[in-house]
């Protein structure tokens, strides 16, 4: 039985990444979209061939599955929905604007027994799996995600749960060693023995109370971990550095490798196939999701794993 999926959401990430990705139609169907901004929600159906819904109800009775790409607002009162109709659900992060509204959303799909998968991309980007197996005893994990000029127009809390989240979550990810399931690792939260420590951070903000600097730094099994996010750092990069026994690797972009042993730098092309898509993890991400809900298998970054790292950042 082919899966049948629904878009819920035609913002800039649902313009740029899902609908070129869903849209191939290879082993699913894509039914069609809903937007509130029926308007622009027309053009851009009518653009990829797909049918244009006037309510979510209505995409809803037709789907056995849908990605969400609404504002974060949104996501508890549009996922809520979705789960309650029984359909599995793949929503951008954050799973819901608080951890309390995500704590229940999980506790939905379970009931439901339905899928919610969180879109933690950077977790299927092929450089930082790559890293995440070739590390074995690492001492130290830096990751820095800066931005030319982006303070506010939020508050500080938004911009940690919108964009800071990523790195933490990354961060962590990838020092939390090998796992069953490769790059299924899971994350551990706060407060769970075993799992990171955090140690010291600086949270820097404007007189308007939105985010200049972020940098934080945890412990975990030994390894030491920083994550650091600045507003206004004049460049716009998304950096990787890892000190391990006997190696040293530093990604940059997710799309730039390089590692040192033993005085031989090593350096990887960038596939000329490869799509930024694929780079960035979207392509993989999506895949699994669909391929978790086809197969009636827990997807890796399951609605546990979204709370997680909602309460690293409610900690911070």
């Amino acid at each position: 039985m082919t899966l049948r999926i629904g878009i819920v959401g035609l913002g800039g990430i649902a313009q740029k990444v899902y609908l070129p990705l869903l849209c191939q139609m290879e082993n699913w169907q894509v039914v069609g979209a809903f937007s509130p901004n029926q308007q622009k929600a027309h053009a851009i159906c009518a653009g990829y061939r797909i049918e244009c819904f006037s309510s979510l109800d209505a995409l809803a009775q037709r789907c056995d599955a849908a990605f969400v790409h609404t504002s974060t607002a949104t996501h508890f009162a549009v996922v809520g929905q979705l789960l309650a109709r029984g359909l599995h659900v793949y929503v951008d992060k954050p799973l819901a604007q608080t951890l309390e509204q995500a704590e229940q959303l999980v506790a939905l799909a379970a009931h439901k027994q339905r899928a919610l998968m969180v879109g933690f991309n950077r977790r299927f980007a092929p450089l930082y799996l790559r890293l995440k197996q070739s590390l074995r005893q690492p001492a130290s994990i830096r990751m820095d995600k800066h931005r030319a000029d982006s303070v506010g127009p939020q508050d500080m809390r938004f911009t940690l749960l919108d964009d800071y989240l990523h790195v933490v979550d990354t961060a962590l990810w990838l020092a939390d060693g090998e796992r069953a399931g490769g790059g299924a690792a899971t994350l551990d939260g706060p407060d769970r023995p075993g799992g990171p420590v955090l140690e010291s951070g600086v949270l820097q903000s404007n007189p308007a109370g939105q985010l200049l600097y972020a940098e934080h730094h945890f412990n975990h099994r030994g390894c030491l971990v920083t994550t650091s996010m600045h507003r206004q750092a004049g460049s716009q990069c998304e950096t990787v550095g890892a000190v391990d026994a006997g190696a040293m690797y530093r990604i940059e972009e997710m799309r730039v490798w390089r590692s040192e042993s033993q005085g031989v730098i090593s350096e990887l092309p960038v596939p000329a196939w490869q799509t930024i898509l694929v780079q960035r993890g979207f392509t993989g991400a999506v895949r699994h999701f669909i391929d978790a809900v086809s197969n009636q298998t827990p997807p890796a970054i399951s609605g546990d794993q979204a709370l997680l790292a909602q309460a690293w950042v409610a900690r911070l």
